[in-house]
């Protein structure tokens, strides 16, 4: 069987004194779950493996329970092939606008948003900080800072009724490195 090469981008694990998991208890989960070539970056959440479509499609679902089952709460999981996060990262509008790499990050969406959801996406509300609308990524220019931006993921959750994780652009470079090498 197949096996397409995904990373998994887990929300809100290990920044919290109440929401620790383990990276080697978080890749076994995968492991279990039929993933193979299971590899974690960093202690937040990102997760590169390779699995057959099927076991990719209800993953997010499986790791969820998985995780609220063991450590008794809930983390959204979103999913990117390595074709979906290689075409995010060649369209990031801001590359050709020369804004500083540093206060790049990319909100990563679980699902295309509802046009009428979109429209009502307001950069405004975070003055100095500003984004673009993808299909399933939110390009954001956070001048101010991820701390003090009101561009989050509870904002984005509430307005386009989906789940998003937030990465800044030195991780998603380096998880797209990681998921060419396979």
């Amino acid at each position: 069987m197949n096996k397409a090469t995904h990373v998994a981008l887990l929300r809100g694990i290990n920044v919290g004194r109440n929401r620790k998991l383990p990276m080697k208890h978080l890749a076994a989960m995968f492991t279990v779950a039929g993933c193979v070539d299971v590899r974690t970056y960093i202690q937040t959440g990102n997760v590169v493996f390779r699995a057959p479509s099927t076991v990719a499609k209800r993953l997010p679902g499986t790791i969820t329970t998985a995780i609220e089952q063991q450590f008794e709460f809930s983390v959204p999981v979103v999913l990117r092939s390595r074709e979906e996060l290689a075409a995010g990262v060649a369209r990031n509008p801001f590359l050709k606008r020369g804004i500083d790499i540093a206060t790049l990050h990319v909100a990563f969406l679980a699902d295309i948003p509802n046009p009428t959801c979109a429209t009502a996406l307001d950069a405004a509300r975070s003055p100095g900080d500003s984004l673009v609308l993808c299909r399933r990524d939110i390009y954001l220019g956070l001048l101010n800072g991820v701390a003090r931006t009101k561009l989050t993921n509870d904002y984005f959750d509430r307005t386009l009724k989906t789940v998003s994780t937030i990465r800044n652009w030195n991780t998603v470079l380096k998880l797209l490195e990681m998921i060419q090498s396979r």
